[in-house]
């Protein structure tokens, strides 16, 4: 059995996906990499897959698919995975070697003690092209340093300080003990994959170093501003499966339930602010009708939500309130890292 496995979910990523598994190499005999080619047809990514299989047997992987979304991708290294811990690590970003070799001794601690890890938390640097200072989005103010944790230790979270995927490792057994499966051909599911596992999380531990690179600022890349807002029904369905799974979860801890509060309020925040830039009324309906559901379907969450800063911004009527909502772009920036 390995102890860390790390799904790369791969689609025509042959310009970078080499610089993604070199920084995984490191890891050794410990790591297994899955290099998910999620049916890639306008490059040579299956034969690097396959090169890096053959290069490196039993540390890589290759898992070829019909193209089925990021989101099945992770389902197919998660299903293929034989590590304790599980990560994902998309084929534009990379990871700090010292970092690495830091979580690879914090989970054989773990997974050499009495102790269950179920979440390991990292930093993760935005790596933005063009750009002289790296964001590092870090978790000192929330979450006690190098200490096993559980929901009563979190202290605040800042507006904009949330736990992404960038952020996690999840214990293997704990992500198909929740059921975890993201939808197909859909963008943006990375945050289901981090907010569902959430109640089943019991203990955490925070590793203060900035481990992951996530490399942003291609004009094709999901988080470009223009490219959310023409997928925006994809956000809107992402958006409604993490209510629903909020709405059905067992949410024991009230410091839990205030963060995931708070991540779904940002999530609709997104959502709002993509409907209202896009500047067509059918937009404008869709977002109307979202929260419509969410009355309906919870009401108390509605209004939490619905009266809460952001939900007041995102709902101003008429045009001079919608430019006031424009105003909230830079939290859902600052969120989702886009453009």
């Amino acid at each position: 059995m390995k102890l860390l496995s790390i799904a790369i979910p791969c689609y025509n990523s042959a310009a970078y996906m080499r610089n993604c598994i070199e920084s995984l190499l490191p890891g050794g005999d410990e790591v297994e990499i899955l290099i998910v080619n999620d049916g890639s047809t306008k490059d040579n990514t299956a034969e690097i897959a396959d090169e890096y299989e053959a290069r490196y047997p039993g540390i890589c992987r290759a898992i070829h698919q019909e193209n089925g979304g990021h989101g099945e991708a992770v389902n197919a290294g998660l299903r293929a995975a034989t590590g304790i811990y599980f990560k994902v690590v998309d084929s534009d970003d990379w990871v700090n070697k010292e970092a690495y070799m830091e979580v690879l001794e914090t989970l054989r601690m773990f997974v050499r003690g009495q102790q269950t890890l179920d979440m390991l938390i990292t930093n993760f640097v935005y790596e933005k092209q063009g750009a002289k200072h790296k964001r590092v989005m870090q978790y000192k103010t929330a979450l006690p340093r190098r200490q096993l944790s559980t929901w009563k230790d979190v202290k605040v979270f800042m507006l904009g300080q949330y736990i992404l995927m960038h952020s996690v490792i999840y214990r293997t057994e704990m992500l198909r003990d929740c059921g975890l499966e993201l939808p197909k051909h859909t963008f943006y599911v990375d945050n289901i994959f981090v907010f569902q596992p959430l109640p089943y999380v019991k203990t955490f531990y925070y590793l203060d170093v900035n481990f992951y690179r996530y490399f942003i600022g291609r004009e094709d890349q999901s988080v470009n501003e223009k490219v959310m807002i023409g997928r925006i029904d994809q956000q809107l369905r992402v958006t409604r499966l993490m209510l629903n799974c909020y709405h059905n979860s067992k949410i024991s801890s009230s410091k839990l339930r205030h963060y995931m509060v708070r991540y779904l309020e940002i999530m609709m925040t997104v959502s709002s602010i993509l409907a209202i830039k896009s500047g067509t009324e059918e937009n404008m309906q869709k977002k109307y009708e979202l929260w419509q559901e969410l009355r309906r379907q919870d009401l108390p969450l509605y209004l939490r939500l619905r009266w809460g800063f952001l939900g007041q911004t995102m709902n101003l009527p008429g045009k001079s309130g919608r430019t006031i909502s424009i105003a909230g772009y830079k939290i859902s920036q600052k969120f989702f890292g886009f453009n």
